[in-house]
């Protein structure tokens, strides 16, 4: 372990290991279009991917009113429900996590989903056993807080210096901020290369495989 410059490698969930932003996305956009209100343009929801389910809804739906929040997001995880068999992992996301978890490094999740949503996707998807520690928005706070990334080094017993958080908005880049860590932005998930270049991250990529490369060669 002392030989890694970044023993604990960090994955945001949606959009960076499992292509499910469309999902994501489209159940928004129906879910407020049925109580009503403006359907959010394919810009503003993909922007609130990663965050919180609640600050997602209100920031997507600036006039919603907190006695629909509730509907609301019923409405969110029955259309997400439908669409749930549509996801699945981006091409090389199993081979790289085999890869790095042989070389020595601690690979862990931080995401916006709930913990029974990702429980879920474990099981479905098959990456459990990969995962020695993972945090999720209803177990704390919302990204980009740094609370997520402290708790999972509280659980590994690593400092910041020794992470690096990877995802596919500036959600994940803040977090990783504001927690001291290093960080790397994917450009194939939910934010455009644009805004994640106003970050202070390693490099974006653009593919796993990629990913893979960089990581290999320098975590």
């Amino acid at each position: 372990m002392s030989e890694r410059r970044y023993p604990l490698v960090v994955f945001d969930w949606d959009g960076t290991l499992a292509d499910s932003t469309a999902v994501i996305r489209r159940a928004l956009q129906r879910a407020a279009g049925d109580l009503g209100y403006p359907v959010p343009s394919d810009e503003q929801a993909s922007f609130i991917i990663g965050m919180g389910l609640r600050p997602a809804l209100e920031h997507a739906v600036p006039t919603l009113r907190e006695a629909d929040l509730l509907p609301l997001t019923e409405r969110y995880r029955y259309h997400f429900l439908a669409g749930e068999n549509e996801i699945v992992l981006f091409d090389g996301v199993p081979e790289m996590l085999a890869s790095l978890k042989g070389r020595g490094h601690w690979l862990a999740v931080a995401t916006g989903k709930s913990r029974r949503g990702l429980d879920r996707a474990f099981e479905t998807l098959g990456l459990r056993e990969f995962f020695a520690a993972s945090r999720c928005a209803d177990e704390g706070f919302s990204k980009p807080h740094p609370g997520m990334l402290h708790a999972i080094f509280d659980e590994t017993g690593m400092q910041p210096s020794q992470a690096v958080m990877i995802g596919d908005t500036t959600h994940d880049l803040q977090l990783a901020e504001n927690a001291g860590a290093h960080s790397i932005g994917v450009t194939y998930g939910a934010h455009e290369p644009a805004l994640l270049k106003a970050h202070r991250s390693l490099t974006l990529v653009d593919s796993v495989s990629a990913l893979r490369h960089f990581l290999e060669t320098n975590a």
